[in-house]
C-alpha cells in the first residue's frame, strides 16, 4: 500500500521524501548497530545508505537533464491510414513549481514523522514491563466523625499518593524495584471509641514494605517515648526531624495466618519480623499527634535509620498541614 501512493507521488515529491527518510533511518540504525554491535543491523544500516545513495544519484541526474533540456520535435499521430502526420508546433512542456514541490515533500515527511509518533500512543504496547501500583482507597463509604473535626485530618488517600512517589524505591535503596500494592485507609484509633483519627498507608515492594500513618490524639511526643519504655520497644533515639520533635523505635509486627480451606480456622497469632518505626510530630509546637513511617521486610532486614529519615524529609512536607485540634 506504502509504495501504491509513493508511485502516485510526482518525481520531485517522491525522491526528496526517500533520501530523508532512508538517510535518517541507515544513520540511526548504523548507530544503533555500533553501539550495540550488531553485524545485522550494521548489513541493514548498509542497505538503506546505498539506497538513499541510488536516489541521491538519480535526482542529481535529473536536475543535470533540466539544466540542458534537448530540443525534440512533437509528432501528432493519425488515427486513417496512409495520411502522412502534419508537423504541428511543439507544446512547451510546462516546468513544474519547484517552491510547490519542496512544500508538498515537506509536508509528507511531516505526516509520517507525526504518525510514526503517534503510533506508540495510539497502538497497543506489548511492553509486559510491570507499571508502579497507583493508589486505591480502602474506604468508599462516608468517613467517621473523627475526620469531621477542624481542622479535619488528612484521609488514608491522601497519605497514599503522598508516600506513593515514584523515587521511593531509590529512597530505599532498590530503585530498580517496582511497587506491587498501593493502598490507603482511613480509619480510627483502637481504643478511643471511634473519637481518633488514624489514617493510614502503605506501599509495597519485593524487598521492603513502608507504612505511613497520622494519629490525631494530644499526646505529646515526650510523652509518646515515656509510653515506648513502658512497652515492647527496642532500640529508642530520640532527634529532630523537620525542625519536629521526632523518636526512633523498632517493635516486630503480627503474624496472622488465616486458613480458607474446609477447616476455616487460622493459626495462632506470631510475631512477625522486625519493623523500624520513626514516629514525628505533627507539628513543631508538639501540641499532640504524630506521624509514623514504619519500615519492615519478610527477610527480617532492615534498611538504615538514614532510609526513614529521606523518606520523612521528602513525604511530609507534600502532606497537608492539618495540626491537631
Amino acid at each position: 500500500m506504502l509504495g501504491f501512493l509513493l508511485r502516485l507521488l510526482p518525481f520531485w515529491v517522491r525522491e526528496p521524501l526517500l533520501i530523508a527518510v532512508g538517510s535518517v533511518l541507515g544513520v540511526r540504525i548504523m548507530y544503533l548497530a555500533v553501539r550495540d554491535h550488531d553485524r545485522v543491523a550494521a548489513g541493514i544500516g548498509v542497505v538503506f545508505l546505498v539506497f538513499t545513495a541510488i536516489r541521491v544519484y538519480t535526482v542529481m541526474r535529473a536536475l543535470r537533464a533540466r539544466r540542458n533540456p534537448s530540443v525534440q520535435t512533437q509528432v501528432q499521430t493519425v488515427a486513417q491510414a496512409g495520411t502522412e502526420p502534419r508537423p504541428g508546433p511543439a507544446t512547451p512542456e510546462k516546468e513544474p513549481n519547484a517552491w510547490g514541490q519542496a512544500i508538498a515533500a515537506v509536508a509528507v515527511f511531516g505526516a509520517l514523522a507525526a504518525a510514526l509518533w503517534l503510533a506508540p500512543r495510539v497502538v497497543p504496547s506489548d511492553d509486559s514491563t510491570p507499571q508502579p501500583a497507583s493508589c486505591s482507597d480502602g474506604e468508599h463509604g462516608e468517613l467517621p466523625k473523627a475526620y469531621q473535626h477542624k481542622p479535619q485530618p488528612v484521609t488514608g488517600e491522601e497519605l497514599c499518593k503522598a508516600l506513593n512517589r515514584p523515587d521511593l524505591a531509590k529512597l530505599l535503596g532498590t530503585p530498580a524495584e517496582t511497587a506491587t500494592t498501593a493502598s490507603g485507609t482511613s480509619n480510627t484509633a483502637p481504643l478511643t471509641d471511634g473519637k481518633v483519627a488514624q489514617p493510614e498507608a502503605e506501599v509495597t515492594f519485593d524487598t521492603y514494605t513502608v507504612n505511613v500513618s497520622a494519629t490525631y490524639n494530644e499526646l505529646t511526643t515526650e510523652q509518646y517515648v515515656k509510653l515506648m519504655k513502658f512497652g515492647d520497644a527496642e532500640d529508642t533515639k530520640t532527634l529532630t526531624v523537620l525542625g519536629r520533635p521526632a523518636v526512633f523505635s523498632s517493635d516486630h509486627t503480627m503474624k496472622i495466618e488465616i486458613d480458607l480451606g474446609s477447616g476455616g480456622s487460622g493459626g495462632p497469632v506470631e510475631q512477625g519480623p522486625l519493623a523500624r518505626t520513626l514516629s514525628v510530630a505533627l507539628d513543631r509546637d508538639d501540641r499532640g499527634g504524630y506521624y509514623e513511617i514504619t519500615v519492615w521486610s519478610t527477610s527480617g532486614a532492615l534498611p538504615n535509620d538514614s532510609v526513614l529519615l529521606d523518606i520523612a524529609e521528602k513525604v511530609l512536607p507534600t502532606i497537608s498541614e492539618r495540626p491537631v485540634r
